[in-house]
């Protein structure tokens, strides 16, 4: 049995919100639980609604029960993925004394977008996204829209300048994909890649034969 109260070598704070892509946060989710990362999770209340549009997952909406069919599905580690509730003020992710090494809002509506380029904290997501800024922790926004107005342009350019990372999903298409989930990969990867997380999900640009 695994201690729950194992001292992980990283933590990452991993938020889905109500855009369209949530393969792309769930794929994300797998791939840190299997790298032995210790995940702390946010779900909006769109955003269960879009995961199960668009996977059939049905995510039980409490937190703990949330946590208990993830834990499940993805096998993680006792104590390796927690999930916490949209107004759970007292989580670890709340305060700058206790921030996960880095964050990814993935994927990320450009509502959500908004609030944190003008600073607004109405749920925990935010609030994390918040505090991962002004504690100068790394930020990755996988923004999902398109197009974008001038509006989500200035906002982008806005958290850019504050320190985040803007990393619209805009898969590549070099690796040659022939299925839905070569694409998600593709994606995921370079999320890994800004976290420092090793992965093998996609060849890297210059390791295919012929050329790229």
């Amino acid at each position: 049995m695994v201690d729950p109260e194992r001292d992980w070598p990283r933590t990452i704070t991993l938020a889905f919100t109500g855009a369209s892509g949530a393969a792309y946060g769930l794929r994300l989710l797998e791939c840190l639980i299997r790298a032995e990362v210790r995940v702390y999770l946010l779900i909006s209340q769109a955003a269960q609604v879009v995961i199960k549009m668009e996977t059939g997952l049905d995510l039980p909406a409490r937190a703990t029960e949330a946590e208990s069919f993830l834990n499940e599905r993805f096998q993680a580690e006792a104590g390796q993925l927690r999930v916490f509730g949209r107004q759970e003020w007292t989580a670890p992710v709340a305060s700058g004394s206790h921030p996960a090494e880095a964050m990814v809002v993935c994927p990320c509506t450009t509502g959500t977008l908004g609030r944190l380029a003008a600073g607004l904290s109405s749920c925990l997501i935010e609030r994390a996204a918040d505090v991962s800024l002004k504690e100068r922790r790394p930020l990755i926004l996988v923004v999902r829209e398109t197009p974008f107005s001038t509006i989500h342009l200035k906002n982008m350019l806005r958290l850019a300048q504050a320190g985040a990372t803007i990393m619209p999903a805009n898969p590549g298409f070099y690796h040659n994909p022939v299925r839905i989930q070569d694409i998600v990969d593709f994606m995921v990867a370079r999320i890994l890649d800004h976290l420092g997380v090793a992965h093998t999900l996609v060849k890297r640009w210059g390791d295919y034969e012929g050329g790229p």
